[in-house]
């Protein structure tokens, strides 16, 4: 068996979204999915990832992640090559799947749990916007909201009330008047559903610390779930002193890549919470080790989840594989939009959380009328590629045309 093309699907309507498949020569697909920064990612794929892949045996999957990350930790791993890299990942286990037709959380070693628990990510896409409901009119509408979505089986959010505040400063400065208003939607929820929903609040990596132990304090008697990415992940210190200034846990960071990104900030202690994103940070035997690595340590974990219905249906099997699984973010506003319009991917969600999905591999497939859309941009690469049965670089001079 090995693999003979790799194609990368981008609709127009969803800039933000790569689609990946690899096909095999018994005609077995694979999906993987990546997000952000498409246009650097399709050309790290196409031009770096395919390459190594193409003519080797898709089971493989521990021998070619090793072999490709070794080729682009020659020019710095962490971005466009390591989404590029994580897709395909993401492919291969949707084959290894198929090949033995069992669902992925099976092939990692069968659930701990029958239902994944998640967030919702306060965001809007089309018809459904969650973020005017929360952030427009002072957060008039955050009540409505909130009871909306307990309504519908969810009990813990997401906002990010004071990102807007921060552009005028760079982050270096936040009033009284600004954190009053940034806490408006919070008070509403409050004040309409009590304690019943959960509060998350994003930050976006915006502040410096002196800002944030002022907007922590603030937050303090409102019973928060946790404050994710407070500032850069390049200031774990600054982030570690944070942590200790305040009872509200820190989450950090979907911004430190593979094991190595987070290895140094579990042995500091910097966060209560840690975060990644299998379809950034590696793919799925990647996410796997970080969230065993954080075991290690008595740290629970979330994967981030803004992306399509591969992405989540990536976060549903290691969320009912991985024991200290905190919580799996999700979008509704993207689950019940876009997803039904490329896939089969329906999230059921339960009060419990989301029911696991059962089909071999991943258990999503792209929907035929998505591969016929006018606004659907195809790109290919196929052939034997460079390096068909090569488990490892060697001499790096000797083998220049794979760096």
């Amino acid at each position: 068996m090995k693999i003979i093309k790799i194609e990368t699907l981008q609709w127009r309507f969803l800039p933000r979204l790569l689609t990946v498949r690899v096909h095999t020569d018994t005609g077995i697909v694979g999906l993987g999915e990546t997000v952000d920064k498409a246009a650097a990612t399709k050309g790290a794929l196409h031009g770096i990832i395919a390459p190594l892949v193409l003519g080797q045996n898709p089971l493989d999957i521990e021998r070619i992640w090793r072999f490709a990350f070794d080729s682009i930790m020659f020019h710095g791993w962490s971005g466009a090559e390591l989404r590029a890299l994580s897709a395909v990942e993401i492919a291969l286990w949707d084959i290894l799947g198929k090949v033995y037709e069992a669902p992925i959380y099976r092939l990692l070693g069968g659930p701990v749990r029958q239902h994944v628990p998640t967030y919702n990510t306060c965001a809007g896409f089309g018809e459904i916007d969650d973020y005017a409901m929360w952030s427009q009119e002072d957060g008039a509408r955050a009540g409505d909201l909130a009871e909306d979505l307990l309504a519908g089986g969810t009990s813990a959010i997401k906002i990010w009330p004071f990102d807007r505040f921060s552009e005028a400063t760079h982050g270096q400065y936040i009033s009284l008047s600004d954190v009053e208003k940034g806490l408006e939607p919070i008070r509403r929820i409050r004040e309409r559903v009590g304690d019943a929903m959960e509060i998350g609040i994003e930050c976006h990596f915006r502040w410096n610390r002196a800002s944030m132990e002022r907007i922590a304090a603030a937050l303090e008697p409102y019973n928060i779930l946790f404050i994710e990415d407070p500032m850069p992940a390049t200031n774990a210190d600054e982030i570690k002193r944070l942590s200790e200034s305040t009872s509200i846990p820190i989450v950090g960071s979907e911004l430190l890549m593979s094991r190595w990104g987070l290895r140094d900030w579990l042995v500091k202690q910097v966060s209560q919470i840690v975060m990644t994103d299998p379809t950034w940070s590696g793919g799925i035997s990647e996410t796997r080790k970080v969230a065993s690595m954080a075991e290690a340590f008595g740290v629970p974990i979330v994967f981030h989840n803004v992306a399509g219905p591969v992405c989540h249906a990536v976060g549903i099997h290691l969320g009912a594989h991985v024991p200290n699984l905190m919580f799996l973010e999700s979008c509704r506003a993207f689950y019940k939009s876009y997803y039904g319009e490329i896939s089969s991917c329906r999230p059921q969600l339960t009060p419990d959380g989301f029911d696991l999905l059962e089909g071999p591999g991943l258990g999503v497939e792209l929907l035929p009328g998505a591969l016929e859309r006018s606004d659907l941009v195809i790109q290919t690469s196929d052939g034997e590629g460079l390096a068909a049965g090569k488990a490892s670089m060697g001499d790096h001079w000797e083998n220049i045309d794979l760096l």
